[in-house]
């Protein structure tokens, strides 16, 4: 196996992690892959479509320089701590690095049943179905090219196994690549069981192989509370809902982790819900910005051994100026300002309000702006003449709207025909979804179906935590 392997996660006590091997599942197959990623983690495409590749991360004949391992961790979960989670479905095949002297960790989503699966929840099999797998292989590569921090998808497997969910569902795989699977909620884990040992353990050990810029502790928080607060102002941006803010699902690298029940806006609705199961509406996309600090707060009491509370308030205090700063220089480029005066910032809230009254598509509307308007209705029109007026007194660029909003984002509808059709073992409009979300921004006439509002049948669809 052509890689460079360097697993220093499982050097940390055992108390951190549990190993097992996958779970075989039957007539696995590799349907789709990046290329960019191969090259991440210096890996040959040829290698990893060869069946050797498939023989080893499926447990049929395990490489001894393999991990093997789910990771330990806990979580609060829509508000609730739960404090045994654990990779109830993924394993941490190794970590690899890179030329640049990079650490990146392989790990298998839908390995089969591990130690940390949970045997209270109804059809727990360790397994992922085909459509959450195909929405995180892509999801994944559309926020990078978008440039909002996320873990990666190296290939995605599908396989002739089933899993029992809602109904019975094809069951497959991928191989999520990201710097580490450290979360929130493994530093929650050791904090709440009082275990301080571990817990200093652990922060040394993100600090050494993560962070060494961090100087002391509280420069390790100040990264994560940074790197937070930079992802979540993109997803504001760029309206991405999440979905599952819990702290389980929260990396200490700020990037954009663990897929589930995910969406786009497409009409502008600030108090959307992506995932039908969040009655409370306690992640709907208003909120993230909340739940981001809430998360972080959490994150940060387990830091209260090592850190004095004193230093913790003042760095969280640090979250809302670096969101907004981001968010307001993200929001301002999408209107073509380069920078986000009084003014500016007057006119993105204003924006927004036209927006979620006219019940206009989000990423659409921004796209367009360029456009000459049909300025049908009074509050479009009136809005229509301050952003003219603007223009001609701030340093606009219609070149900086171009490159600020995309035009292709992954929408739900998009996800749901290549699902049916892959659940039907036609995998082609996976790539072509892959293909397109590459180039967001460019104009690529020949797929302006992809970039057109979503047809009437997409209201109706509903995107939960069953995966």
């Amino acid at each position: 196996m052509k890689l460079n392997f360097d697993n220093h996660f499982e050097k940390l006590p055992q108390d951190f992690f549990k190993k097992c091997l996958p779970t075989n599942l039957k007539d696995q197959k590799i349907v789709a892959y990046s290329e960019e990623v191969c090259q991440l983690v210096d890996f040959d495409s040829k290698t990893l479509l060869s069946k050797k590749f498939l023989s080893t991360i499926s447990g049929k004949n395990p490489d001894k320089n393999f991990s093997y391992l789910a990771q330990n961790y806990a979580g609060h979960q829509f508000g609730h701590f739960v404090n045994q989670l654990g990779d109830g479905r993924a394993l941490l095949l190794a970590q690899i690095k890179n030329q640049k002297n990079e650490s990146w960790d392989l790990v298998l989503k839908g390995c089969g049943l591990t130690p940390y699966s949970r045997p209270y929840v109804q059809n727990a099999d360790g397994k992922s179905v085909l459509r959450s797998a195909i929405r995180e292989f892509l999801a994944s590569e559309s926020l990078h090219h978008l440039g909002i921090p996320t873990s990666r998808a190296l290939c995605l497997i599908a396989s002739d196994d089933i899993a029992q969910r809602e109904k019975i569902e094809p069951a497959a795989q991928i191989i999520r690549v990201a710097p580490s699977h450290i979360r929130f909620g493994t530093f929650e884990y050791f904090f709440y069981r009082k275990e301080n040992a571990q817990l200093k353990i652990l922060t040394d050990y993100a600090i050494k192989n993560y962070f060494p810029q961090a100087k002391n502790y509280g420069d390790f928080l100040r990264a994560v509370v940074e790197s937070t607060a930079t992802m979540i102002s993109k997803w504001q941006a760029y309206g991405f809902c999440h979905g599952v803010m819990n702290t389980d699902n929260m990396s200490i690298h700020g990037i954009t982790f663990d897929f589930g029940p995910f969406g786009f806006l497409d009409e502008y609705n600030p108090q959307h819900i992506c995932n039908h199961s969040d009655q409370m509406g306690r992640y709907s996309f208003a909120n993230q910005p909340m739940i981001a600090l809430w998360n972080l707060n959490a994150f940060a009491i387990t830091l209260s051994s090592l850190i004095t509370m004193e230093e913790i308030k003042e760095i969280l205090g640090e979250y809302e100026k670096i969101f907004l700063a981001e968010y307001h220089h993200l929001m301002a480029a999408k209107l073509g300002f380069s920078s986000a005066d009084e003014d500016v910032k007057k006119l993105i809230y204003e924006t927004l309000e036209l927006l979620e009254k006219e019940k206009i598509d989000y990423t659409n509307f921004f796209r367009n702006l360029l456009v000459t308007p049909s300025h049908d209705g009074v509050h479009l029109k009136k809005w229509q003449e301050k952003y003219q007026k603007l223009q001609s007194s701030k340093n606009f660029s219609s070149q900086l709207i171009k490159k600020s909003n995309p035009k292709f984002i992954l929408r739900n509808h998009l996800l749901e025909t290549a699902i049916k059709k892959a659940e039907s073992a036609d995998f082609s409009e996976i790539k072509k979804l892959q293909k397109i979300m590459q180039k967001p921004f460019d104009q690529q006439k020949q797929n302006e179906l992809y970039a057109a509002l979503p047809p009437a049948w997409a209201k109706d669809l509903e995107i939960s935590c069953s995966s």
